[in-house]
This record gives structure tokens, C-alpha cells and sequence, in this order.
């Protein structure tokens, strides 16, 4: 028998695509796989070299369980550099990749019955993580017409005294959707006012484009700051997600209550992989202008393209590398091989016909959207938007 908190949680949506997708693939099926948070691009070489030389040089005993001093400091003078935030090394720790980070921080502050506010569209893994740790999911629906940005009176009318954290995924996955300065101002007066926490999740931080400026919550007011957990990593920046190196900087109380969770979980992060996370973060930095420029490219060729498809819009993002189109349009209809009542339906039918794999919206919690990633060569966004083409023809 299975424990009971297992039963709180879901099959993920996603996971049953990318199963179906990879058995189409062990069959000699060409998929386009358009479902993966991941850049497309090879870790920097100065970053692989940082991590050889750590092999070679035998740092592959036990770090402290925190992660190394030397990581923490690089990662704080980051934190300085490119977001004005002060921290010592006792108000940072390393995990296992942000979503270690991010789950610790609910772990460390959510008690049984506490409301964590999550705004919809949503990454697929919070709310799990919330019910795992006894707390109550407030989900919050945007949409379109505000960037699927949350206001600040959505917040203030969601909030109960049993209000704990608002969980804000900025840029978000899956929208690609970021907050101006004055809308998490706005927020922020909401927060301060009621005394709860945010969990802001900024692993996709410098991947922004058209100018736009990005602020971390913690920056916007020393008060504010006091109630920030602060979740960033390197995977997404440089192209590093299987080194698993994610951070956590926030006020030092709730630092060491995950360090006490960590210390009894996973320990420590790989030795190799922070010794390559140094030179990540305080290495030079022209890799991610570089990438940065592709992902752009991407955007632009792949938005207008999906736009100009009669019943489809979408929100232009401000980061991230994904689109979030609305598909309702082609919904309550059926094609030769299902009906397609709902996203999971539609993104079947792409599997199926176009052989393009896709997320439905409803893993994100907003049904009648797909999420569809551009970290993918433009090869194969020029053939995904041709299947595409093809396989809405098959839909009436």
C-alpha cells in the first residue's frame, strides 16, 4: 500500500506524451520533440574544461552540505553583480538542480493546511510539490489578455489567514510571459501588507529579449527581500541541465531549515558539477548574448509563423524559449483518428498526425493551450510549422 500523500498527486500529462512519443520513436518515427524545457545547445567548453580539471585534480570527495565555499561566494558576488542583492554565504545553498531548490524552500516553510497561491499557468511541478508537503493549492487563472500575469488584485482577493507563500515563476515556464518592475512592485505592496512569503523562481532570468529588464522580487525593497526565497540555478542559462546545480538564497532562518532537509535527503550536490558551476557563474559570460541571439531568432520565425495559422493566437513572450499558443479553436471537433475534445487530445493528434510532440495546457493548469518549446534547431521548427499546417487540415 501506498502512502496516502502519493495519492494527493497526479500522472503528469507530459509524461504520458513524451512516453507515447518515445515509443513512436523506438518504431523509426521521425518525432519533433517541441515538449523539452531544455536549450539544444552544448555546454560551454571553458565550463566542461572546469569540470574535468575538477576530475583530474580528484575533488571527487564530499563538499560541505551546503555546497563548497567557493561556489557560494561566486554565486553571491553573482547575486551582487547582476541583481544589486547582498548575501552572505549562511543566506545561500546549493541543491540538485532548481527543482531541489524550489521543493526544499516549500518543504522548509509549508506546514500542514497552509495555502500557497500559484498562479495558472503554472510549472507542472508546484502544486505537486505543495500537496506533498501537506499544503493547499490556491491556483489563480490568468490568461491572455494580461500576459498571464497575475494583478495585484487577483493576489489580494486569493488571500486567507491561512496564506503562507506565492509561488512566482518569473520569466514563466510555460508562457515565456516576465514582470515589469512596477507590476512586482504592485505584487510586492500586496505581500508586504499580509506578511506571507514568495518563492520566486528565476531560473529563467537571462533569457529575456526585445530589451526588456528583468528584476529579481528580493531587489525590489530591503522588506522585500526579508520575505524572498530566491530559486536560481545554471541549467537553462548554460546549457547545463544534467549537471544539476541549482541555488537558494533567502532570509538565513529558512536557509538553514533546508540545509537540516538536504543534510537527511540528497547531501550535497555533485563535487565535479560545482566545481564546473564556478566557472559558469563567475566565468566570462559572452556564451549566453550568444545563445541568447539564437533563441531570439527562434522566437520571432516561430511566433509569427504560428500566428499567421487562421484560429490560433498567442502571447509574444519576454523570456524563456516557449510559446503558449491558444488552440481552443480547434477543440470540440474530431479528425480520422480521435475526437478532440480537450489540449491532451489536440497535442495526441500532433503526436499522431504530425508526429511533433507537444505539451498540453492542462499540465500547466490553463486548458485550451499547448506549450510548444523553440529550444530546438530552426530546421526543425520550419518542418514542425509545415506538419503542422497539414495536420490542422485533418481537424473538422
Amino acid at each position: 500500500m501506498v502512502a496516502d500523500r502519493v495519492k494527493e498527486i497526479g500522472a503528469s500529462p507530459t509524461m504520458m506524451v513524451a512516453a507515447e512519443a518515445k515509443k513512436l520513436k523506438s518504431e523509426g518515427v521521425d518525432v519533433i520533440d517541441l515538449s523539452m524545457g531544455e536549450p539544444d545547445f552544448h555546454t560551454p567548453n571553458s565550463i566542461k574544461a572546469a569540470g574535468i580539471n575538477a576530475i583530474e585534480e580528484n575533488r571527487t570527495r564530499y563538499t560541505l552540505n551546503q555546497g563548497t565555499n567557493e561556489l557560494r561566494i561566486a554565486i553571491s558576488a553573482k547575486l551582487k553583480r547582476d541583481n544589486n542583492l547582498d548575501y552572505n554565504l549562511n543566506e545561500i545553498i546549493v541543491s540538485n538542480g532548481a527543482k531541489q531548490s524550489v521543493y526544499n524552500s516549500i518543504l522548509a516553510t509549508v506546514n500542514p493546511g497552509d495555502e500557497v497561491i500559484i498562479p495558472a499557468p503554472y510549472w507542472v511541478s508546484y502544486p505537486a510539490m505543495v500537496s506533498l508537503a501537506g499544503g493547499k493549492n490556491v491556483v489563480i487563472e490568468t490568461n491572455e489578455s494580461t500576459g498571464f500575469k497575475v494583478t495585484a488584485e487577483q493576489l489580494n482577493a486569493a488571500i486567507t489567514p491561512r496564506t503562507k507563500m506565492l509561488i512566482l515563476c518569473n520569466p514563466s515556464n510555460p508562457t515565456g510571459s516576465a514582470y515589469t518592475q512596477s507590476e512586482l512592485e504592485a505584487l510586492a505592496d500586496v505581500v508586504l501588507k499580509n506578511n506571507f512569503y514568495v518563492l520566486s523562481d528565476e531560473i529563467y532570468e537571462k533569457l529575456v529579449y526585445d530589451d526588456f529588464k528583468f528584476i529579481s522580487f528580493a531587489a525590489l525593497d530591503p522588506e522585500m527581500k526579508k520575505k524572498t526565497i530566491l530559486v536560481n540555478g545554471i541549467s537553462k542559462t548554460y546549457a547545463m541541465t544534467g549537471w544539476r546545480i541549482g541555488y537558494t538564497a533567502g532570509p538565513e532562518n529558512i536557509i538553514s531549515a533546508i540545509n537540516k532537509i538536504q543534510s537527511h535527503t540528497t547531501s550535497h550536490a555533485s563535487s565535479i558539477s560545482q566545481h564546473a558551476a564556478i566557472e559558469a557563474v563567475a566565468g566570462p559570460q559572452y556564451v549566453i548574448s550568444e545563445m541568447l541571439e539564437e533563441f531570439r531568432n527562434r522566437r520571432e520565425y516561430f511566433y509569427n509563423e504560428l500566428t499567421s495559422i487562421k484560429g490560433i493566437t498567442c502571447y509574444k513572450p519576454e523570456g524563456a524559449f516557449y510559446l503558449f499558443p491558444n488552440i481552443s479553436h480547434y477543440l470540440h471537433t474530431k479528425s480520422d483518428v480521435l475526437k478532440v475534445e480537450n489540449s491532451f487530445d489536440f497535442a495526441m493528434h500532433l503526436l499522431y498526425e504530425a508526429h511533433i510532440a507537444a505539451v498540453p495546457g492542462s499540465a500547466f493548469g490553463s486548458e485550451g493551450y499547448l506549450r510548444m518549446s523553440y529550444a530546438t534547431s530552426m530546421d526543425h521548427l520550419h518542418e514542425a510549422i509545415f506538419r503542422l499546417k497539414k495536420a490542422l487540415n485533418k481537424i473538422h
